[in-house]
């Protein structure tokens, strides 16, 4: 449970997130490369007083991670160009006086298949079917058995491997919010729990493999994969979006 004072400054951080990805957006299309998205991300949350909570995570070396087609996470910023039909998930943490923000999104780069349309759509919708299930007396179970029951009802893969998170001081904090599960199961939601629920769903098979640099994690199959991301914190009755507007 965070208070009153940490929900404000994780409120801070989570804008700051939002932000950057507004800020992002024009510069995703063709020809830019994922290291300049990672430098101008760098530089815009560095003028918002905070530090960009994945550099150096676990010896990370971007600021961001980006994340293209059959990449499903933590893909490291570097040489590769976006193409036009590509589609790219952005995961941006921020860092703002010791307290963390953390969202995804996933971005079409000029004109996109009707497939990875599909996909991008129905993982969106699947992230807000599980924060739905949000609110006191409701458990964590619930989340995930929402997320993967609509997954499964549009046909994704749902990365099991992979799972949303508590967050504050750390950007990874307990519980673990996984995208799959059984009603009535797992931690209970109390107010003031701040968790980070994020869907990853493949257009093909819920398997995935790690490449060789330890980081970037690809779908088995090679079919393209999303990933739809907010930070909310348990109110009295629901939630409250902290990487939103």
């Amino acid at each position: 449970m965070k208070s009153d004072r940490e929900i404000e400054l994780l409120r801070v951080a989570g804008n700051i997130v939002y932000r950057t990805h507004q800020y992002l957006k024009p510069f995703i299309k063709e020809g830019i490369t994922t290291k300049e998205l990672d430098r101008l991300a760098e530089d815009f949350i560095r003028k918002q007083n905070a530090t960009p909570s994945f550099k150096g995570y676990d010896g990370f070396p971007g600021s961001i991670c980006t994340s293209i087609n059959n990449q499903v996470v933590h893909g490291i910023p570097g040489k590769t160009k976006l193409k036009n039909g590509d589609i790219i998930s952005i995961d941006i943490g921020a860092c703002f006086k010791g307290y963390h923000g953390d969202s995804a999104w996933t971005y079409a780069v000029g004109e996109i298949s009707d497939d990875k349309k599909y996909l991008m759509e129905h993982t969106e919708k699947a992230l807000f079917e599980g924060l739905k299930q949000i609110k006191p007396g409701n458990r964590i179970g619930d989340i995930g058995h929402a997320i993967e029951n609509y997954a499964k009802q549009h046909h994704l893969g749902v990365v099991e491997e992979l799972v949303g998170h508590g967050v504050g001081t750390s950007v990874h904090e307990d519980p673990e919010v996984p995208n799959y599960g059984l009603p009535h199961t797992g931690p209970k939601l109390r107010k003031g729990m701040v968790i980070a629920v994020e869907p990853m769903l493949n257009l093909g098979s819920k398997e995935i493999y790690v490449l060789d640099d330890e980081w970037t994690i690809e779908t088995a199959d090679g079919s393209p994969s999303a990933h739809f991301e907010h930070t909310v914190v348990v109110t009295e009755d629901g939630y409250q979006i902290l990487t939103g507007e």
